[in-house]
């Protein structure tokens, strides 16, 4: 288990929320979160499974992106409380498609945002986790701090 830190603290050492997580292969790959207090999209798509922090590509999201995004994570994360629960299982994940049709209909309003543009910028994420539960409607239990890369 990882070491989990008090939210004032995270705040406190300039960590800032993921508020929705796209991808995740062995750490976060891609999602939603704050960069210098506003919603940006970010991407890895070059983890080399080192100990240090990850390169990530990141751009704004707009406030209609940011909306739909966290519609969606709110019906993955309702399903995922349902799934830990034992009500549902694995098969009735809503990401599999044909299952829920807001689920797939956010899926194709938001294709087009997901994609990193030429100009996103670079940044290196460090990644620290709360105490909270993994998946919640408001986010995920893991924070970054962002810096520059160089």
């Amino acid at each position: 288990m990882a070491e989990t830190w008090d939210e004032a603290q995270l705040i406190a050492d300039g960590f800032e929320r993921v508020y929705a997580e796209l991808e995740w292969h062995d750490g976060p790959r891609a999602g939603l979160a704050d960069i210098e207090g506003r919603p940006h999209y970010f991407l890895n798509d070059d983890y080399d499974h080192a100990d240090e922090a990850d390169e990530y590509r990141v751009w704004p999201a707009s406030e209609a992106a940011v909306d739909l995004e966290r519609e969606q994570w709110a019906i993955f994360a309702r399903w995922n409380e349902r799934y830990e629960a034992g009500s549902v299982g694995p098969e009735t994940h809503p990401g599999q498609g044909g299952l829920d049709a807001r689920y797939d209909e956010l899926a194709l309003l938001l294709a087009q945002h997901r994609q990193a543009p030429d100009d996103a910028r670079r940044r290196v994420g460090e990644v620290r986790f709360d105490a909270g539960a993994r998946y919640r409607v408001e986010g995920l239990d893991y924070w970054f701090r962002w810096r520059p890369s160089r």
